[in-house]
């Protein structure tokens, strides 16, 4: 039996999983956190990530726990509106199209249930460790974990992300694949003090320098907060260091309008706070030897393509399809998989500087309309799977 670890137990590693647990592999998945991860942004499954959703019977389960809008509005810093819309949304897009707006916590606990749970199922769970060292030796990769275990496996998948540990042992320093968008930003949860109703509220300083707002979730009790600023060149920090991360918040948005003060005082409790770049991943392999990536690991779009989770979601699709069809024969698969996907995850990278100019719009005051992407987030036929 073909023996697969996989980085990263978010989105695509447990998508992965439950696709090779049906195809007969022996699945690890190993995750740096103790439990699976709370916090995060609402995501979006869109186009072919429905299709793969309704074929691992979740998507009615999805679409139950999809977050619930009525619009949107663009407000200056007196809180006054400039602009609203009861068609679409900055975070979800046409409200009356079949897309599905999901908290990403939401969204990674049924994949993972849908895998067979975190405990006792057919997927071995490895929390609180990571990947220290991987060694190709030709018939297999041997994996040293942080936690002491040495282990071979037959395939090892990268799923960890835009920073990812298996890309950096694999394929070399981050620097060499990453392109910056010029943007940073933090998401948390806080209470909704606003009082709003299936709702969200943007704001954007003039000139553009900083904004963000706000989205209900929990069935209105909660904001999931979207605070963020721009910045031409990357900025130096530890992507694992919150206070810092925190601190950095503080400060660019320290003459901040609007609510923006009182919900930069909500980040602390917030155990799932998440900060980061917008920036993508451009590689021209997604592949050394037996180690393999997968969604932001491989070809992040960004958030601002919104099509981060449906690119992963595909992709495990696609990937475990062709480790079927070549029967394990990693060599075979990899170039398949990406010969299939690579133009699909182009095109959405490119999508990402389409809604920015579009979004830019909007926080301007401007209906921009909703963007037209039907073509490309639909771009990938998976009838041959």
């Amino acid at each position: 039996m073909t023996k697969v670890l996989i980085s990263g137990g978010s989105i695509g590693g447990p998508a992965l999983a439950y696709w090779l647990v049906r195809y007969g592999f022996e699945v690890t998945i190993v995750e740096t956190a103790p439990a699976l991860r709370l916090g995060g942004q609402a995501v979006d499954v869109r186009g072919p990530a429905l299709e793969v959703a309704e074929r691992m019977g979740v998507l009615d389960a999805v679409r139950a726990a999809r977050v619930r809008m009525r619009g949107m509005s663009m407000v200056d810093g007196d809180g006054d509106e400039l602009y609203r819309s009861e068609e679409h949304t900055i975070t979800g897009g046409d409200l009356a199209g079949p897309d599905v707006e999901i908290l990403r916590e939401d969204l990674s606990v049924l994949l993972a249930d849908a895998a067979g749970g975190v405990d006792g199922g057919p997927v071995e769970w490895l929390f609180d460790d990571s990947i220290a060292a991987l060694e190709d030796t030709g018939d297999a990769v041997r994996v040293v974990f942080r936690g002491g275990a040495v282990r071979d496996f037959d395939i090892v998948v990268g799923a960890d992300g835009l920073h990812s540990n298996t890309r950096r042992l694999a394929f070399g320093p981050e620097e060499d694949c990453i392109r910056h968008l010029g943007t940073y930003m933090g998401v948390w949860a806080a209470p909704n003090t606003l009082g709003l109703d299936e709702w969200q509220v943007f704001h954007q300083a003039p000139g553009g320098s900083w904004g963000g707002g706000v989205m209900t979730v929990r069935e209105n009790r909660e904001l999931r907060v979207y605070l963020g600023f721009e910045a031409p060149e990357p900025i130096a920090y530890d992507h694992r260091d919150r206070r810092a991360q925190q601190a950095l918040l503080r400060e660019r948005l320290a003459n901040a309008g609007w609510e923006i003060p009182n919900l930069l005082d909500a980040m602390d409790a917030d155990p799932g706070f998440h900060f980061d770049a917008m920036a993508q991943i451009h590689l021209d392999s997604w592949s050394r030897g037996r180690v393999v990536l997968l969604g932001d690991a491989g070809y992040c779009g960004s958030p601002l393509s919104g099509q981060g989770t449906s690119m992963a979601m595909v992709g495990a699709y696609v990937l475990a399809g062709e480790l079927k069809a070549a029967g394990g024969d990693h060599r075979a698969a990899f170039a398949a998989y990406e010969r299939e996907l690579r133009p699909y995850a182009t095109a959405n990278q490119e999508l990402a500087l389409t809604n920015r100019a579009r979004a830019e719009a909007q926080q301007a005051g401007e209906d921009a309309g909703v963007p037209d992407f039907a073509e490309v987030v639909a771009g990938i036929d998976l009838t041959s799977y």
